[in-house]
This record gives structure tokens, C-alpha cells and sequence, in this order.
């Protein structure tokens, strides 16, 4: 059905463009200043959100049409090479819900004498992720993290886009630190004082995560207090591009 739509959408967009460029944004202009318009600010505010947030929706799937599958943020933040340049060069890694793959694969490649295995329950991107052009040292397994994980031992985790997800995250981090042994953890989220608005969404009561999936999208306190109550220190923490990327080592007892 989603294919059908888009499909259609492209039919209907060829008939839309004929319209000058001037005059469609216009139109939108001034459809936005008319659902913003409310004796309460709070609801008019909360509804132009809430059109931003299908606007970035339509923004991202082009974004994956340019980037031929793969979203461009991969090569545009570098985000990957966060985890590269933190990963021993033999190290054995364990991706947690790789997804595609992508993140897995740029450490595979960037460490050929590494092992990285991907893990994710998601069929249809497990199945992209093993139809790559993977090297060698890269395997992907089909499963859930939050009921097992592949033998070990693990020298490093990777948890790209995933705590968001969890509920309970605390519990799934002593999992995960029991499970795997790993002394070392790289994870990142998407940080909730990346821009003020986020601040006023909360504020009036609008929805103001970036995914409909997630549970949380942190402050740096709360990932800070999460992870140091699983059992995790910070070794190091930076906030580029919105989000929080950290790298972490398991807390030992004497």
C-alpha cells in the first residue's frame, strides 16, 4: 500500500508542479498561518508541530530515495567514525539492533582484523544488511537482545539508536553488561536539549519525540543517572548534531 501511495503521489506531483513555485508555497504559507490560528497558542502550536513532524517524515523518506537505500546522515554527520576511532583494531563487537547494517559494516571494513557481528530481530532489515557488499569479518544474526545474545566474549557493544527504544533501559543495560561480559560501550541517542523547541513541545503538552517508537529522547542528566545506575562510566560524552554520543566502561566491583 505504502509503494501504491508514493507511487501515486509521483503521478499527482507531475500535475502539482505545474503550478509556479511561487504560488505553491503561497498556498502552504498560508494554510499554515490558518491552522495556527487558536484562542489557545498552546493548541495552535501544538498542531503546526505536529505537521513538522510529517514533514520531516516526507523529508526522510526522500532522503533514503537520494541516498539509494541508505540514509545520507550515515556520510553527512560521520557519525560512524565515533565508534570507529574507539574500537580496538582486533576487537570482538557486538551491534545491537544494527538495523541495515550500516554502522556494523563501516567497522567491519575500517578494522579487518575485527569481528563485528549485527544483531537485530527486524526481518526485513536483517535481510538488506546480509545482501550488502559485507566483508569477511562481518556476520549478522536475527534476534532480540532483550531475550539473548550470541556467545561471546564481547570486547565492545554498540548501541547506535536503540536505548531510545527500551523501556526499561536500566534493566536492559545490566542485561546486556551480564550477558555479554563487554568491558566496553558505545552508545548513541537522540538528546532532547538539541533545540528549544523541544523544551516548548514538552511545555504545552505537545508530542516531542522524533519517533513515534520511542520511549525517550534523554536530557545529558538523565542519560548520565541511566547508565551510572546500570552499572556504566563515562569515559567520554559529546553532543553533536542533537544527539548524545558516549562512550562508557562497565563498572567492576572490587
Amino acid at each position: 500500500m505504502r509503494k501504491f501511495l508514493l507511487a501515486l503521489a509521483d503521478v499527482i506531483a507531475a500535475v502539482w508542479r505545474l503550478i509556479p513555485a511561487s504560488w505553491r508555497r503561497g498556498l502552504f504559507t498560508g494554510l499554515l498561518v490558518l491552522e495556527s490560528r487558536d484562542s489557545d497558542p498552546n493548541a495552535g502550536l501544538s498542531r503546526l508541530f505536529a505537521i513538522r513532524d510529517r514533514l520531516d517524515l516526507v523529508v526522510n523518506e526522500r532522503a533514503m530515495v537520494l541516498g539509494k537505500g541508505v540514509h545520507p546522515k550515515h556520510r553527512l554527520t560521520d557519525y560512524h567514525r565515533f565508534f570507529i576511532d574507539r574500537l580496538a583494531t582486533d576487537a570482538r563487537v557486538l551491534d545491537i539492533g544494527c538495523g541495515y547494517g550500516a554502522v556494523a559494516r563501516s567497522i567491519a571494513r575500517a578494522h579487518p582484523n575485527a569481528t563485528v557481528v549485527g544483531l537485530d530481530y527486524d526481518e526485513g532489515r536483517m535481510a538488506q544488511a546480509r545482501a550488502a557488499d559485507n566483508p569477511p569479518n562481518l556476520q549478522f544474526l536475527f534476534g532480540d537482545a532483550t531475550q539473548e545474545v550470541p556467545d561471546g566474549p564481547w570486547d565492545a557493544i554498540v548501541l547506535s539508536n536503540v536505548l531510545e527504544h527500551i523501556v526499561d533501559r536500566v534493566g536492559f543495560l545490566k542485561a546486556i553488561i551480564a550477558r555479554t561480559g563487554a568491558p566496553q560501550f558505545l552508545i548513541r541517542v537522540p538528546h532532547f536539549e538539541r533545540d528549544w523547541q523541544m523544551a516548548m513541545r514538552k511545555e504545552i503538552g505537545s508530542y516531542y519525540y522524533s519517533d513515534p517508537d520511542h520511549e525517550i529522547e534523554p536530557t545529558l542528566d538523565e542519560f548520565t543517572s541511566e547508565t551510572s545506575a546500570a552499572g556504566l562510566n563515562i569515559r567520554e560524552v559529546i553532543t553533536p548534531w542533537g544527539e548524545i554520543w558516549a562512550e562508557l566502561e562497565v563498572v567492576r566491583s572490587a
